[in-house]
């Protein structure tokens, strides 16, 4: 006891003089003060410290390692809607009038290029650099967790980049044909983005038939998909009125402090994904610090004996995770848990804290150690026990972006993630072997697999592969190079043929190829088609690849069939059947129709210096995000320290 230890004092500490008690609690005073004080020399990670400082100084989140109908198109399904069909009702929410904002002013795209130290600057490194400075201040910050780092420069970033990101004009073709259709392409963008605002404002989506928005229950609480989806799409189309309306809203009204149940794949393919794009292409710090902010409620996720994340997570304080409840077995999926590992190095990189490439590295270590079935991988797979519950396996829906984000780790890496390579490279070839069919007509595709059954059967959802293929073939072995690229061609030619024979020229949500018929839809619950990009997608690959002219007459065919079919009063509807030309629309403007599918068709028929393959991957939303050199920026690292010197 302290009484003990004090001269003149009784063991009960009674009976004190008045010069005694006060000597007693000055001692006392300087103790407690002493001990409180402490606690700002410990470690972020030390509890008492989280007990006892303000919640403005959040600590670093520290974590540990139905039925087949429901559940066969779920990833990149109609997104926000509970029915993967993506057939909703005309019965909507009440008209959200356009909210009245505190304009701030507007910042032209060039004076943010200027600002930035972009386009021709990049023609004068000493210019650059200099302009770069002030930017390259802000990027040294005091971070979330309390503590003064130099996280990122983004000066530094950009001058890692080989070519300006929106090229010499922007993108603009020197083919006056060809501007016009882009020209088009970004009346039709601005259309859909001035009535989105004008009905829906601040909603996730937007219904044209109803005008109203929707919110739906995909993002755990979380507002504005469609804005922060068409972030960057905005910005390369040189829209900046309406950029700039977009930037002020995630300012003002973008709130991460939501307490619902969020899908984490969607959550970080279009809120990760398009706040990190905005980023790197504009250098403004709040989008910097959203995505910070909302990377950390995604760690908790990862809370399971293996480190496989569950798919869906609760945003809120309790950061509880679980699996869908149709997801056999209790099982995690493989394009949700494979399809984080570009966006969550980036938010490493941005942060400094390496726990997010940690996160994605034990997913794919789990995946190298266990058995895959003739080296393919299914689409389930146990967050408790780490194995597969079942041998399904499917390049559409459910396992299509995981295969996406191998090839893409590798190319983000700068080409020095080899682990990547090899597993991407292995599961192509267990592709090739068991998947890949040829049709009597001389179709290629894609079957689905189960426990050794093929199902003749191709989704809209695995027509991305054309693309994929498409950017890999570089980096095979030799011999197989151009092999790779005529396999994508054939495929892309046979989602191209799925759109050519419906009657709207638009292609349905999968395709057979038995019972007589060929890259048709023999179901009814096939026929629709809701503004999905991934056909597009493998044109915009293919026609950079091979600058082939057929890619961009087969982008212009898609652009007319959505203008005359799918082009409502008030902006861009999804339709029932491809099949008829008595259109029924489902009501419903889907954000990734902003954010994929109209930013694919104004590259396609944009010079290929806007975003340039060789600094640009796109994450499986569209998103650009900057191939990261590692080398280069610790040579600017270091001439930055010698000129300091």
């Amino acid at each position: 006891m302290v009484f003990r230890k004090l001269p003149g004092v009784s063991a009960s500490g009674m009976g004190l003089r008045l010069s005694q008690k006060f000597v007693f609690l000055l001692f006392l005073s300087g103790l407690v003060t002493l001990c409180f004080g402490a606690l700002f020399f410990l470690p972020d990670s030390v509890r008492l410290k989280r007990i006892f400082l303000s919640k403005t100084e959040t600590p670093p989140v520290t974590v540990g390692s139905g039925s087949e109908n429901d559940a066969r198109e779920h990833l990149k399904r109609p997104k926000d809607q509970e029915h993967p069909r993506g057939m909703t009702s005309a019965k909507g929410e009440t008209s959200t009038k356009l909210k009245s904002l505190s304009r701030k002013p507007v910042v032209s795209r060039e004076a943010t290029e200027e600002r930035l130290a972009g386009g021709k600057a990049l023609e004068d490194l000493s210019l650059s650099r200099s302009r770069a400075e002030s930017v390259s201040e802000r990027a040294t910050v005091v971070d979330h967790h309390g503590a003064d780092t130099d996280t990122f420069s983004y000066a530094k970033f950009k001058r890692c980049l080989l070519k300006p990101p929106l090229g010499r004009d922007y993108g603009k073709p020197s083919d006056p044909n060809t501007n016009e259709r882009r020209e088009k392409v970004k009346e039709m963008m601005k259309f859909a983005w001035d009535n989105y605002k004008l009905y829906a404002w601040g909603k996730n989506e937007l219904r044209p038939l109803t005008r109203n928005g929707h919110l739906g229950n995909m993002f755990g609480g979380l507002k504005g998909a469609s804005i922060i989806d068409s972030l960057d799409t905005l910005y390369i189309m040189g829209l900046m009125d309406e950029y700039n309306d977009a930037k002020e809203w995630v300012q003002t009204s973008l709130d991460l402090n939501s307490n619902g149940e969020a899908s984490l794949f969607e959550v970080n393919i279009r809120y990760v994904g398009g706040l990190l794009s905005a980023y790197y292409l504009t250098g403004e710090e709040v989008f910097k610090s959203k995505v910070l902010e909302l990377g950390e409620k995604l760690l908790p996720a990862f809370n399971t004996p293996t480190g496989i994340p569950r798919g869906v997570i609760n945003l809120g304080s309790s950061g509880t995770s679980w699996s869908w409840g149709w997801a056999s077995a209790g099982s995690s999926i493989l394009a949700e848990f494979g399809t984080l590992h570009l966006e969550f190095v980036h938010l490493s990189e941005l942060s400094a804290n390496p726990i997010y490439t940690e996160k994605v590295m034990n997913i794919r270590k789990l995946l190298n150690k266990i058995e895959k079935p003739h080296g393919l991988y299914p689409n389930f797979l146990s967050p408790v026990s780490g194995n597969w519950v079942q041998h399904h396996v499917s390049i559409g829906g459910l396992g299509d972006s995981f295969y996406e984000y191998l090839i893409k780790s590798f190319l983000m890496s700068d080409k020095t993630d080899g682990d990547a390579k090899k597993m991407y490279y292995s599961a192509l070839e267990a592709i090739e072997a068991n998947l890949v069919q040829k049709s009597p007509g001389g179709l290629t595709y894609m079957a689905e697999w189960r426990g050794g059954i093929l199902d003749h059967k191709m989704g809209h959802l695995a027509c991305f592969s054309g693309g994929m293929i498409g950017i890999g073939a570089d980096d095979g072995v030799p011999e197989k190079r151009q092999h790779y690229l005529d396999l994508a061609a054939e495929i892309t030619h046979t989602c191209h043929e799925s759109y050519t024979r419906s009657a709207t020229k638009l292609g349905p949500e999968a395709f057979r190829f038995d019972g007589g018929g060929e890259a048709t839809a023999t179901r009814l619950s096939d026929r629709y088609y809701i503004l999905r990009p991934e056909v597009i997608e493998s044109y915009m690959y293919m026609w950079r690849l091979t600058h082939d002219p057929k890619y961009r007459e087969w982008g212009w065919e898609a652009v007319e069939a959505l203008e005359q079919h799918c082009r409502v009063e008030a902006g861009f509807s999804g339709i029932r059947d491809v099949y008829t030309t008595t259109a029924s629309h489902d009501n419903m403007q889907q954000s990734f129709f902003l954010s994929e599918t109209l930013k694919y068709l104004y590259l396609l028929f944009s010079d290929d210096d806007l975003l340039p393959l060789e600094d640009w991957v796109f994450n499986t939303e569209a998103h650009p995000l900057p191939i990261i050199r590692k080398s280069c920026l610790q040579d600017e690292a270091t001439q930055d320290k010698t000129v300091a010197e």
